[in-house]
């Protein structure tokens, strides 16, 4: 619980933090008279700011802070890049004969984007056991929060104001869906090609990887055709969905995160191929075999701070090995495991393409062939980006994989 004093009234409510953050050690109350300095001052002090002024006006000193942050500090720096564009360039001329300083470069990143999270995720924002904002001028978002938590419980809670702006965001993004082309290809006329991604389950905005699922031949079992397929770690169930419409006639999905289960039956319903499809609460395999197990995996090897991230990062590659050591069992004679794997992670120094080959090896694997294609997101072709060496010549492959003779 936190408390606080409003006029001199004592005030509590629950702390609710997505991120997982902790309760704030230090509680400010803080309205329309704060200014943007004295605010980043205090936050940067340790002290969280709870708004109970002007809703707009919170909006207003969160974009204050944003400017702050990314101002160089200090006329000395005035005439030189930033830090960030100089670990840019140093990757630049390293990345492909230097992974510690890649990866140097990366860990410093994630540092300089975890201190940006924790200051703009320090003012607070009261909410009440419905889901409203008791502040002038807020907008509503009972709608936005119970499609995230389910109804209100009726405790007030206090949430950051960057997580409850994700919150609408994830919102917006469910009710409008993501446009995937391949579902569109695979379909019939008329048919919904979107997927509509629930409020913490990681998005398909990377189309290229289901692109992969699309277009590679499916393995054929004994009658000619491709009958049973697995989807491990189904997420929004975009490849179980692909597999289906690709005549795949029981394909069976897993997931660990019942987010992700719920998200799943809903997209397969909109889809109209929830009936080929079962979703399992499963780490990785379900029992028995099949003729093709698909599974894309977080690419980068680091730890996850936030139910998002697990679906990017996979800490000592744990899901990727559990994988690649249980496929070989889980494959019928003849049958494929498709592993869709980025080598951004090889870039960034953080995982080598020996350490790949030798847990294919050690898991009685063999490589049948793979499928390579580039990437077409904006982070691939942003120079502004520190990692931009790394991700430009970031390569993502679909290994086709079979049980070893």
């Amino acid at each position: 619980m936190l408390q606080w004093e409003v006029h001199g009234q004592p005030q509590q409510a629950v702390w609710h933090s997505e991120a997982g953050r902790a309760s704030p050690p230090r509680l400010q109350v803080a309205d329309d008279r704060m200014a943007a300095d004295a605010a980043y001052r205090l936050i940067c002090e340790g002290t969280a700011l709870l708004w109970q002024g002007d809703f707009f006006n919170a909006r207003h000193l969160l974009d204050a802070l944003k400017r702050r942050i990314d101002k160089p500090r200090g006329k000395a720096q005035k005439h030189r890049q930033p830090p960030l564009a100089e670990h840019r360039l140093a990757g630049h001329r390293l990345a492909e004969h230097s992974p510690a300083q890649a990866a140097q470069a990366f860990h410093q990143q994630r540092q300089t984007q975890a201190r940006r999270a924790h200051i703009l995720g320090s003012i607070l924002i009261p909410l009440t056991g419905d889901y409203r904002i008791p502040l002038r001028r807020a907008p509503d978002v009972q709608a936005a929060c119970t499609q995230a938590w389910g109804p209100g419980d009726g405790n007030d809670r206090v949430i950051a104001l960057r997580e409850l702006q994700g919150i609408v965001s994830a919102y917006e993004w469910r009710k409008n869906g993501v446009a995937i082309p391949a579902l569109t290809a695979l379909g019939a006329k008329g048919a919904y090609d979107r997927i509509h991604p629930h409020y913490g389950v990681f998005s398909p905005v990377r189309g290229e990887y289901v692109d992969l699922v699309a277009q590679t031949p499916l393995p054929a079992d004994g009658n000619g055709s491709s009958t049973t397929a697995w989807d491990i770690g189904t997420g929004t169930g975009v490849l179980a969905a692909v597999l289906a419409r690709r005549g795949v006639a029981q394909v069976v999905a897993t997931d660990t995160a019942a987010r992700a289960l719920a998200c799943a039956q809903d997209n397969l319903q909109r889809l109209g191929v929830a009936a080929q499809v079962q979703l399992l609460n499963a780490d990785l395999f379900p029992p028995g075999q099949a003729d093709l197990i698909v599974c894309n995996p977080p690419w980068l090897p680091v730890r996850a701070t936030t139910s998002l991230e697990q679906a990017v990062y996979d800490p000592d590659s744990r899901m990727l090995r559990g994988f690649l050591s249980g496929l070989a069992a889980h494959l019928r004679p003849g049958g494929e495991g498709w592993l869709i794997l980025s080598d951004l992670a090889e870039h960034l120094g953080l995982r080598s393409r020996a350490d790949l080959l030798a847990w294919l090896e050690a898991a009685g694997l063999r490589v049948l062939g793979r499928i390579d294609t580039r990437p077409r997101h904006g982070k691939a072709f942003d120079t502004s980006d520190p990692l931009h060496a790394a991700r430009a010549a970031e390569v993502t492959s679909l290994w086709r994989l079979a049980a070893a003779e």
